[in-house]
């Protein structure tokens, strides 16, 4: 394959994540073993993403025209692309997760809804909690108040009961 089908390959794959994404986040993978990045690749995976090594230059290209457009001044240096496809959070909280572990790469940037986040914006994304713990939470406080209506009944019929036992006893004495 030539060069330059290999390129046009490339740009068209990256255009394709990119059409699918939720999210992309861009990171720097130097000093990452092969094995260590195919891990990585695994785990977005996972969660529903991908994580791609291109260069800065077909990045560029294929990012041209598009909502993540606004990456292209953090395309500096070795770089990958996360990409998030089903979740906007969790390629976040597992790169997080994989460099905390591994003490290697490093999060640049990140494009969420046609915004840059910066490195440190991008890093306070993995903090946010997921879609199924915010429903969860949801669901909880939804939840509460009846909670506290079936207790509340349940007190006073409890207390009925030992009342009416109460004085069931005494009449037998």
């Amino acid at each position: 394959m030539s060069t330059k089908a290999f390129k046009d390959d490339k740009i068209k794959l990256i255009k394709e994540k990119i059409d699918k994404a939720q999210v992309a986040i861009v990171t720097e993978y130097k000093g990452l073993s092969v094995e260590e990045i195919t891990n990585l690749r695994r785990a977005l995976q996972k969660d529903g993403g991908d994580y791609m090594v291109t260069t800065n230059t077909l990045a560029k290209i294929a990012i041209k025209g598009t909502p993540y457009e606004v990456l292209a001044d953090a395309l500096k240096g070795p770089i990958a692309l996360a990409f998030g496809f089903e979740d906007q959070v969790a390629p976040a909280k597992a790169l997080s997760k994989f460099i905390k572990d591994t003490k290697k790469g490093e999060i640049l940037g990140a494009a969420l809804d046609g915004q840059f986040l910066s490195a440190d914006e991008a890093k306070a994304l993995a903090n946010i909690p997921s879609r199924e713990e915010i429903y969860a939470k949801m669901l909880g406080c939804i939840n509460s108040p009846a909670s506290g209506i079936v207790g509340g009944i349940n007190g006073v019929m409890s207390a009925l009961v030992r009342a009416i036992a109460a004085v069931r006893d005494t009449k037998q004495a």
